[in-house]
This record gives C-alpha cells, structure tokens and sequence, in this order.
C-alpha cells in the first residue's frame, strides 16, 4: 500500500479559514473514494495530513481530480511551503516519525 504526508506552512494564521474551506471540500472527497485511513493534524500555521490508498494509482486519482486539484493550484495563495512524501507501508507511520519522513520529501516553496 501507498502512504502520503504532507504538510502545509501557511503564510499566516488569518489563512487558516482558506484552508479550512479547502480542506473541507476534500474531506468531502476523500471520504468518496476507497482511502483506507486517513489523519490530520494542525496547529497556528502548520498543517499536517496521512492518507493511506491500496496503490499508487488510486492515490494519483484522487490527488488530481475534484476539490484536491482546485486546491493545489492556489495553494500559492495561502502556502509559504508544502511538503509531501509518498511511502509504501501497510499502515500510517506515528506523527513523530511521519514528520521525520517528511524531511526526506518533496518541498515546494512559495
């Protein structure tokens, strides 16, 4: 199985209610879709989230489509950065090492 993490630096706490909007119309989507199990985890203007799909291609699916695509192209607007990593793993890792996977991930700075 395939695992994401992914966390979001938000440029500044007043962009939580972008956010908040956003994520709520993914969760929306997520809960659609066949995603094993799902985590978020939040604070000020850090953001984190865990997906876990049965592969790589229904995690593309989802990632590219509806309310999560809408989301990544003006993510610019309320992100400084966003961090993600896909790992293969049976089941989503503790925050403390998910965090410390996310230092080996992709960065994207605004």
């Amino acid at each position: 199985m395939k695992a994401t993490i992914t966390s979001i630096e938000l440029r500044g706490p007043l962009k939580f209610f972008a956010l908040s909007s956003k994520a709520f119309k993914i969760i929306r989507q997520l809960k659609a879709t066949n995603c094993k199990d799902f985590r978020k985890k939040g604070l000020w203007t850090t953001h984190y989230t865990m997906t876990l799909w049965n592969n790589e291609a229904k995690l593309k699916k989802f990632t590219l489509s509806g309310a999560h695509l809408e989301a990544m192209k003006t993510s610019k607007k309320i992100a400084k950065e966003i961090r993600t990593i896909t790992i293969e793993t049976d089941c989503l890792p503790k925050w403390n090492e998910a965090k410390e996977l996310l230092q080996k991930g992709q960065v994207i700075k605004y």
